[in-house]
């Protein structure tokens, strides 16, 4: 680096002259060696409190001094051995120099290279928590031999609950702040001493002690600058609140800017356990229990305040409230917070960088946006930082003359202040161009309303739209659309709307009926819109997101016109408004053991652990993912072996989460039964055990527990028999998986496929289902045991039910008997079932259709396991042809026919789910050639289907 300029060099050099005369003068030994010198040099360079504090207190330059700076042990232990006298005067001078020392050795270890931005930022926080927790113990004792200890009306002792916002709430607090403070008492009441005083009084005067001693200028100097307008009803409002009198206010007073200003909030003296009850009381009012995109009103909301007093104070360059600043940063992880957090309590986080780096973990902010925003935190944090250690002045503006901004420039390694400016505008840049994309992306808010839709929902509001005018605009037939917008206006929840949700639904509707139109279906897909928007109504918070994110409407308009199945999800679970903004597959949980992850964390979220709130929030999921799911089918971003996979997967970690649940539960009212494991099992038939599930598929379940645990009692307060326990297990878990919550129902679950069928028991012991496995299930019986399998339970029971499937599957058959009695079934079921027709063929039943391929697959693997056991290792109709096809079975000519129909076929049956239409789709050429395909190779095969 280049040598600095003379100015700063004679600088450096007579200040350094001065504290060496100083420490002679005082008798302080100073060890004037090249690492000392050179670390004391480079503090006088970077700021001038430094030097100001040296001088006045040389001994902080002796050995032991100069000890104390380079630790890097941050303040709270050696306040925690700071005295203060009684005497008031002797109390704010001993706080002020502790302070001052304690500030040097932040600016020497932060110069020196010796301190990372967030130790510098975390250790600043500890010093100004240690000031106020020696402040305020010094004031309540003042306060206490006057006039006692405050208590609540039933003689509880009632402390001062300080909480702190801003910087000093999230543990970043700048050098020279101010520190943000409120101050709260849990109850009203008096103090015991011979002069009562009422609590309200108690804490107001308390609290002016406090800031008197931090805040009152001496000799000295002051010890922390304290901003009190952060208060309920800011300067009007009283110094000190009761609990109650703060929750009344934020629920019926609060605004939108105190709910960004509480995220940081947390207690930094007084009664912390106090503080804590009173951030959970307020917790419902900073994050709402949905999607929250009502957030984005009050961040434009500030950004106007700020933008406001940016231009009357000329303050484009400020570091903090300046485009591009320090405050832009924080406005768009906070706004992730607040829309997110109260679903995702790993978003509460109070700390910039570590809520940035939750909201990347969660996927909320992309990576590379997520790197430039801490880049330039980090950078704009630290400039400020050095800003305000220049003459500890609380300022965020760059000094104007050349001296200071070369301290500046070279106190960050670099040569010259002209480098420092250029990566200053970088950042800056970067950060603007990221906040505007937030706050207002293309389209959004701030968008024009087309003037035509304009005109037509004013029509509609107006009672003056006919389905000619909807014609003409592109919606035919019209009549229809016509009436769904004309009573719209009407419905009740639309007539109840605030005057704010019904401005934001006027600036919506337009470009609804905008989107609509550029569909390819115009008019159902209005219809779907708007039964929405009704069914919304009474949310902003998803009439917000729709505003606020035009991505989000086209992709919604899209979805409704091509998907009648997803767009009743929709309106059914507005929630799912989310996942049609990112529909991303790549983000979503695809693996058993992550989708089980991803249930234990978003039942983690709950306040508490109870079934109801549990079961919603597993539909919430279990909606959420399945939707995905269907979105990126319908896209083409997924095939249909691959989403038929995925949606089984989903529904075995379902009915995992739900039988644990269920057990749970169960041992909380009778305990648990002698022996490792619950002993109770769950298999997945049908379509589930196979690993092809549909989007409205219902499950096939058996339940299955071990024997020799039926007549052992239970452990619990009201012990019950196990083959009690048990059957009260199994209809938990049928009653919960069908229960219909806020959330819709899990799943309709069939149990029919149990050891004689519905006049059997629920649930069966082990050895029950091996008997009748072995000496009463008939062929067809046997050739559903091959798509079954163990999906939730206790491990060992499943293991050996597997054991038991693959004993009865392998045993030795009559290959001809078993492709007669699997052909004789085939006819039975096609003549029962098949809805085909001579212009419309029956996906699932129809001849050459799914369930060929499927009795044909059953039918080989009866016919061969005994010789070819390695057949029973897969379930899955695609797996099993691959299996097959190893085994020689199939040739690759049969083996491609069937995957091919296999696939196709499956991909048109769950599109006809997707449209709410039936499985049974018109013949076309390709299907009549698949389908025949299918036929030929079964009758090639030996099976007589026809």
């Amino acid at each position: 680096m280049t040598a600095e300029s003379a100015p700063l060099r004679a600088l450096i050099d007579d200040r350094y002259a001065e504290l060496a005369a100083r420490c002679r003068a005082a008798g302080v030994p100073l060890h004037d060696d090249a690492g000392v010198a050179e670390r004391i040099r480079r503090t006088l360079l970077a700021s001038d409190f430094a030097f100001e504090v040296w001088r006045n207190q040389p001994a902080l330059l002796s050995p032991q001094g100069l000890e104390r700076l380079r630790s890097n042990a941050d303040a709270g232990p050696r306040a925690e051995a700071l005295k203060l006298a009684d005497d008031e005067a002797v109390a704010m001078a001993a706080l002020r120099r502790f302070r001052h020392a304690e500030a040097l050795r932040l600016v020497f270890r932060d110069v020196n290279g010796l301190d990372e931005l967030p130790d510098t930022l975390s250790a600043t926080s500890v010093l100004y928590e240690a000031l106020l927790g020696a402040a305020l113990g010094w004031s309540e004792r003042a306060l206490a031999q006057r006039y006692g200890q405050a208590r609540s009306r039933e003689g509880a002792p009632q402390r001062l609950v300080v909480v702190g916002f801003g910087k000093l709430g999230g543990a970043e607090l700048n050098f020279s702040s101010d520190i943000d403070l409120v101050l709260a008492y849990p109850h009203g009441g008096e103090s015991d001493g011979a002069r009562t005083l009422d609590n309200g009084e108690y804490f107001v005067r308390l609290g002016r002690q406090l800031v008197r001693l931090l805040g009152e200028p001496t000799l000295d100097g002051i010890c922390a600058r304290v901003d009190l307008r952060l208060r309920p009803f800011g300067n009007a409002g009283r110094l000190a609140l009761p609990f109650s009198a703060m929750e009344q206010y934020y629920q019926r007073e609060g605004r939108d800017w105190e709910r960004y200003a509480w995220i940081k909030a947390r207690t930094v003296a007084g009664d912390r356990a106090a503080g804590k009850q009173l951030q959970e009381l307020l917790r419902p009012f900073v994050y709402r229990k949905y999607l929250d995109y009502t957030a984005f009103a009050g961040l434009r909301e500030m950004k106007a305040l700020i933008d406001a007093e940016v231009a009357r104070k000329d303050l484009a360059d400020n570091l903090k409230l300046g485009p591009g600043g320090i405050r832009e940063i924080e406005f768009i992880v906070q706004l992730t917070q607040l829309i997110r957090g109260g679903r995702e309590p790993s978003l509460r986080v109070r700390g910039l960088l570590p809520a940035l780096t939750a909201c990347e973990a969660r996927g909320h902010i992309p990576a590379a946006r997520a790197r430039a925003l801490r880049e330039a935190y980090v950078f704009l944090r630290k400039l400020e930082n050095r800003v305000q250690m220049l003459r500890d002045a609380q300022t965020h503006d760059i000094p104007d003359d050349a001296l200071s901004r070369e301290r500046l420039a070279r106190g960050m390694d670099y040569p010259a202040w002209e480098p420092l400016a250029r990566e200053l505008a970088r950042h800056r840049e970067i950060v603007a161009g990221e906040f505007a994309d937030v706050l207002v992306p293309q389209g959004g808010r701030t968008a024009q309303v087309p003037a035509e839709d304009a005109a037509l929902w004013h029509g509609a509001c107006d009672g003056e739209l006919g389905a000619a005018t909807l014609e003409a605009s592109g919606f035919a037939p019209g009549a229809e659309a016509a009436e769904a917008l004309l009573k719209l206006p009407q419905a009740a929840s639309v007539r109840a709307m605030s005057a704010r949700s019904r401005e934001r639904l006027d600036h919506l509707m337009p470009q609804l009926i905008a989107a609509a139109r550029a569909t390819a279906a115009p008019s159902p897909c209005l219809l779907a819109l708007c039964r929405l928007t009704q069914a919304v109504a009474r949310r902003s918070s998803y009439l917000a997101l729709l505003e606020e994110q035009p991505a989000a409407r086209k992709r919604l308009a899209r979805l409704f016109a091509d998907s009648a199945f997803l767009a009743e999800r929709v309106i059914a679970q507005p929630l799912l408004l989310d996942d049609v903004l990112d529909p991303r597959i790549d983000q979503l949980p695809l693996k058993r053991t992550d989708i089980g992850a991803e249930i234990a964390r978003v039942l983690a979220t709950l306040d508490e652990r109870e079934a109801e709130a549990e079961l919603e929030r597993l539909n919430e999921f279990k909606a959420s993912v399945a939707f995905r799911l269907g979105l990126a089918f319908n896209d083409g971003r997924a095939d249909a072996v691959a989403t038929a996979r995925r949606l089984a997967m989903l529904a075995e970690s379902v009915v995992v989460a739900v039988t644990a649940l269920a057990e749970r539960e169960l041992a909380a009212q009778h305990g648990r039964l002698p022996g490792e494991g619950s002993g109770f099992a769950v298999l997945g038939y049908g379509s589930l055990g196979g690993e092809e599930l549909g989007f409205a598929s219902d499950l096939d379940l058996v339940f299955v527990y071990d024997g020799k645990r039926a007549a052992l009692m239970s452990d619990g307060p009201r012990p019950i028999e196990g083959s009690r326990w048990y059957q009260r297990l199994a209809q938990r878990v049928m009653n919960w998986l069908t229960v219909s919550t806020r959330g819709g129902r899990l799943y309709e679950v069939d149990t029919r496929l149990r050891p004689d069928g519905s006049k059997g028991l629920l649930v069966g012991s082990l050895d029950a289902f091996v008997a009748y496995q072995h000496s009463r299930a008939w062929t067809w019986e046997h050739q559903a045991l091959l798509r079954a399998r163990p999906v939730a339970g206790d491990a060992a029971l499943g293991a050996a039910l597997a054991g038991v499937r693959r004993e009865v599957l392998a045993a030795p058959r009559a290959p001809v008997a078993v492709l007669d009695e699997v052909s004789q079934m085939r006819r039975r079921w096609r003549a029962e079932r098949d809805r085909s027709d001579a212009a419309r063929v029956d996906l699932k039943q129809g001849r050459g259709a799914l369930l060929d391929i499927e009795f044909a697959l059953q039918g080989l693997v009866l016919a061969h396991a005994a010789a070819q056991p390695q057949l029973l290792g897969v379930t899955a109709n695609a797996a099993l042809i691959a299996a097959c096809r190893d085994a020689g079975l199939l040739d690759a000519a049969q083996a491609h026919a069937l995957s091919h129909a296999h696939a196709e076929l499956l991909r048109r049956a769950l599109a006809c789910t997707l449209d709410l239409r039936s499985r049974i789709a018109p013949r076309d050429a390709t299907l009549a050639e698949l389908c025949e395909g299918v036929a030929a190779t079964t009758r090639a095969l030996g099976f007589a289907f026809d």
